[in-house]
């Protein structure tokens, strides 16, 4: 059993957000102080990636823990585990497809893990990679 009631749980579910979120927003400012210019949140390509660096054929995508299923930090709600195996399990094969969409028109795709955000020498590899 939930401990709040359906209402409450709409409320908080509908908060979360898709685009514009903190974890974006930190990639985004490091990578335009480097001057790396980028499209965000782009609907017109394929699993909407939240930057896309036409120029060098690159999508990035930004993903949360929680709700790609990281193996390091997934911790399943004890309610309705079902339920949250199955919706997780579901983003994390859209996540094969959508990579091996862009390996089919040769685009790079950098998958950038919530916890590897505060790493710094992550992100220089990443700004390496997109600076050559």
């Amino acid at each position: 059993m939930d401990k709040v009631s359906k209402q409450k749980r709409s409320e908080v579910m509908s908060k979360i957000r898709s685009k514009e979120t903190k974890l974006e927003n930190l990639i985004r400012k490091r990578l335009w102080s480097e001057g790396i210019r980028y499209r965000k949140n782009s609907t017109k390509h394929f699993g909407k990636p939240d930057l896309i660096i036409a120029k060098k054929r690159i999508v990035i995508f930004i993903d949360s823990c929680f709700w790609h299923g990281c193996k390091k930090h997934l911790r399943l709600p004890v309610t309705n585990k079902d339920y949250w195996k199955t919706k997780i399990s579901r983003n994390i094969n859209r996540d094969k497809i959508v990579n091996k969409y862009y390996a089919e028109i040769r685009w790079k795709v950098i998958r950038i893990w919530e916890h590897d955000i505060k790493n710094d020498k992550l992100l220089e590899k990443v700004i390496e990679n997109l600076n050559k």
